[in-house]
């Protein structure tokens, strides 16, 4: 049985929380010890074991307590209560370039975060090679880091955390920085951790990188650790956290039942919307409700690669409209449009839609997406008698989607091609 490297107790981390400042003053000084705050527990006896050698994914909504719990396994914060032990060299990929001096330069600034780090000279200069190459930001590393960029500066930040080559790495969420080809090589890197044999804990909302990299997976919801078990059946887990269609009891976690009708709880209601959505059209139909379905009639707001699934949206007639065209468009997260069709491209003859009456209207498929983020644009539009082109409510970016996979291909859509190799001689 491997060793824990990492042993996580009943821990605990309780904020106090002032509506003003000056009310931690009068706290500090009143003779009745009057309470001026309340308690705000980011943690709540939270147990964790990570073996030697493992790859252990933490999935959980923003604010469940994920990164406290980092920062307490690498002692930038205390707990309140518990025990924390973890054994070895650490590397944490928490707040890339945090200790950073902006006036000195790129080279100057890993020679500090080194010695800052209990490194000799010797041990530091052998380092620079590798984390120059990795940064691949040419002649600024003799340049003020105040002068970077945004990217030039978390690509040395990370190279300077990944050479480190510790015992375990910590990473929240920091795989995603630079462009598309620099995060390319930070997951080759990530990789050969887990090759060598190194223990990770790793933070993240990719349920695809859990599915991927992760030998177990723990999920976090408001401070409280729900459950840990298999990567796909956490991530099957946070699928609902994601959506409140969880609920805590006695044996574990369990699907919440719906026990209202759709036409009293919105399905949007379900979805992280789009504050930033564009919606516009004269109002004669309007899109009054959307989600997206699984299987069994759930809505989701992540889906399974190669599982069937239903975006559906319900529209409200508010005037006679002929021959109404509706349409479902599914981009990228830089917006291109990569897939989508609409009533007309279907060949569907409605008739004519009178006011006051309200339809579903339902687009059913097999997600053939690769796993990834998309947006999902809806819209009501037709061609009046003159040929014009009529928009009566377009929704643009409305709502997110989560393809999950454990398979990736090259590209957005997975083919199903096979590869056959056969000998000829």
């Amino acid at each position: 049985m491997p060793e824990p490297v990492i042993v996580v107790k009943g821990v605990g981390k309780t904020y106090y929380l002032y509506r003003k400042p000056s009310d931690r003053a009068k706290e500090a000084l009143d003779p009745r010890r009057k309470k001026y705050h309340h308690d705000f527990y980011a943690l709540s006896d939270v147990d964790l074991t990570v073996y030697k050698g493992e790859t252990v994914g933490i999935l959980g909504r923003n604010g469940s307590g994920k990164s406290t719990l980092l920062k307490i396994l690498t002692g930038v914060t205390s707990q309140t209560s518990g025990d924390v032990r973890v054994d070895g060299k650490v590397t944490a990929l928490l707040e890339l370039g945090a200790g950073f001096n902006l006036e000195m330069t790129g080279m100057e600034n890993i020679f500090l975060n080194g010695t800052m780090q209990g490194m000799k000279r010797q041990e530091i200069e052998k380092m620079v090679p590798a984390i120059v190459e990795f940064a691949d930001i040419g002649e600024f590393i003799d340049q003020p880091v105040k002068t970077y960029s945004s990217g030039m500066f978390v690509r040395l930040a990370f190279a300077l955390a990944i050479n480190v080559n510790p015992d375990v790495l910590i990473v929240d969420e920091a795989l995603s920085v630079g462009d598309i080809y620099f995060q390319a090589k930070c997951y080759r890197k990530f990789e050969d951790f887990k090759k060598a044999g190194k223990t990770i804990l790793f933070v993240t909302h990719d349920m695809n990188s859990v599915l991927r990299y992760c030998d177990r997976a723990m999920v976090l919801h408001e401070g409280k650790k729900l459950a840990e078990g298999s990567p796909k059946s956490m991530v099957d887990l946070y699928k609902k956290v994601a959506v409140n269609l969880h609920n805590q009891s006695d044996d574990g976690v369990e699907m919440k039942e719906q026990t209202t009708s759709i036409q009293e709880v919105p399905w949007k209601s379900s979805l992280v919307l789009n504050p930033n959505k564009l919606d516009y059209g004269d109002g004669k139909m309007c899109i009054v409700d959307f989600g997206l379905f699984n299987e069994d009639g759930a809505i989701i707001q992540s889906v399974t690669k190669q599982r069937e699934c239903t975006f559906k949206m319900r529209v409200r007639i508010k005037e006679d409209v002929q021959s109404p065209i509706f349409a479902l468009t599914i981009k990228d997260i830089k917006g291109n449009e990569l897939t989508g069709t609409n009533s007309q491209f279907e060949m569907l003859d409605i008739p004519l839609l009178h006011g006051g009456e309200e339809y579903v209207v339902s687009f059913r498929q097999t997600m053939t997406l690769t796993g990834g983020q998309y947006l999902v644009s809806l819209g009501c539009t037709r061609f009046d008698e003159r040929g014009e082109f009529v928009v009566h409510h377009r929704l643009y970016d409305v709502f997110f989607f989560n393809v999950v996979a454990s398979k990736f291909v090259v590209g957005y859509f997975d083919m199903g091609m096979e590869i056959d190799i056969k000998r000829t001689k």
